[in-house]
């Protein structure tokens, strides 16, 4: 199983990033599939979920109405579009998939003026 994600990067406030998530050893379509951030001394946190077939989606609070959660089951890819950030957005992402589960290596988003 292995999950890469990459898109990550600086940002300044009120900016826009796309992550990705690309997916492998696993039948991608049949797991739902979340990211979580962790922020530095804080724990990890659920972002936003999607199930198998991309129907359904769930998010933080803190998120709701910036970011959107998707997936390409054709490329086994699950993106989180990210818009509005605020510097509190500024943690590791990462990618986990719940049929195998497994986490992906993280990127950093940073977001700073």
């Amino acid at each position: 199983v292995q999950l890469m994600e990459s898109g990550g990067g600086l940002v300044q406030p009120g900016g826009s990033l796309r992550l990705s998530c690309a997916a492998s050893g696993f039948t991608f379509s049949r797991s739902a599939m979340s990211w979580y951030r962790q922020a530095p001394g804080q724990e990890r946190e659920l972002v936003a979920s999607i199930s198998g077939g991309g129907g359904s989606t769930n998010y933080a609070n803190s998120v709701k109405g910036r970011f959107t959660i998707s997936r390409d089951n054709a490329k086994n890819t699950v993106y989180l579009q990210m818009n509005s950030l605020k510097p509190e957005d500024t943690a590791i992402y990462y990618c986990y998939g719940h049929l195998r589960p497994s986490w992906g290596q993280g990127t950093q988003v940073t977001v700073s003026s």
